[in-house]
């Protein structure tokens, strides 16, 4: 997000983890993150890292050990909930924890998703509901269950 024109990642870069993400799930993302190929300066990222079960968790930590001897130039960041660092991958990569604090303002950060997330021509497209035509919207409550 240094400029307005740096892309969003792409479907390869991320891997959104849910209690039923697979060990093959994660380590096809492990070896596309750290086994050196032409793709580039990619940054690769895990989301909710700290819901994968255990035994995929362990798994993915072996293979990291291993494939991390074959490139040490990787870019990897994994997320988790603060709340939830006690859980296993957050502890094993815990001394590479570095707390986030976000260097640009909320009201930057909305125009740089507008800006790549809004659809050209509408027509026909779910976008047409969603303000100024962007094609992604996010609806929360501080009440659950009240008809989202």
């Amino acid at each position: 997000m240094n400029s307005p024109e740096q892309p969003l990642p792409t479907f390869d870069e991320v891997l959104l983890c849910t209690p039923q993400t697979s060990a093959e799930q994660v380590g096809l993302f492990l070896r596309r993150c750290l086994i050196p190929c032409q793709g580039g300066e990619k940054i690769y990222t895990m989301l909710y890292a700290d819901e994968l079960s255990y035994d995929v968790s362990c798994r993915a930590e072996e293979l990291f050990q291993h494939l991390q001897r074959y490139n040490s130039s990787y870019r990897l960041i994994i997320l988790c909930n603060c709340e939830r660092d006690n859980s296993y991958l957050p502890s094993a990569f815990s001394h590479y924890k570095v707390h986030m604090i976000p260097q640009r303002p909320q009201a930057e950060v909305q125009q740089y998703l507008q800006r790549h997330f809004r659809v050209a021509r509408p027509s026909g497209s779910a976008a047409s509901v969603f303000k100024e035509h962007v094609c992604v919207g996010i609806v929360s409550s501080k009440r659950a269950g009240m008809g989202k």
